[in-house]
C-alpha cells in the first residue's frame, strides 16, 4: 500500500519569484484545491465532509529551498506536506511535492492516497501557469 506520493514541475521564472510565491502561505488557496482560505496560522479547508478550520504552520528555508507544511485537524489529527524550490536552469526551477498519507483511517488510505496524488498533479500545473503568467 502506498503511503506517499512524489511529484514534481518544472516552472519558468526566476527562484527567488518561485521561492517567494510559494513560502506565502496566503497563496495556498490559488493553487492548492483543498485551501478555501488561509490567515496567518489558520485555514480553512474544503473537505469532502464539509469545511474544515485547521491549524497551519508553515516553515520555509530559503537557503535550502524547503517549504514545508503541517496541518493540525480538530481532532488531534496532523497532516505534512514537504516541498522543495531548485535552480534548474538559468529561466527555471524545478519545484518537487512530497505528499504523505493523509491521516485517515487504514481502510481509508489506500482511495484517499490515489485520489490525493491525482489532485497533486492537477495542482502543480495550475501552480507553474500561475507563476508562468505574472
Amino acid at each position: 500500500m502506498k503511503t506517499f506520493d512524489l511529484q514534481g514541475v518544472e516552472i519558468k521564472g526566476d527562484f527567488q519569484s518561485v521561492f517567494d510565491y510559494i513560502a506565502n502561505p496566503e497563496n495556498l488557496p490559488h493553487w492548492a484545491h483543498a485551501f478555501k482560505s488561509v490567515a496567518r496560522d489558520r485555514a480553512v479547508l474544503q473537505t469532502p465532509q464539509g469545511s474544515t478550520e485547521i491549524r497551519l504552520q508553515t516553515a520555509s528555508s530559503e537557503a535550502a529551498g524547503t517549504v514545508d507544511w503541517t496541518l493540525k485537524f480538530p481532532g488531534g489529527e496532523v497532516g505534512r506536506a514537504f516541498s522543495r524550490v531548485v535552480k534548474h536552469k538559468p529561466d527555471a526551477v524545478l519545484y518537487t511535492f512530497t505528499l504523505l498519507a493523509p491521516p485517515v483511517p487504514l481502510e481509508m488510505l489506500e482511495g484517499a492516497m490515489a485520489q490525493q496524488s491525482g489532485t497533486l498533479g492537477e495542482e502543480l500545473v495550475q501552480l507553474r501557469r500561475l507563476l508562468e503568467n505574472q
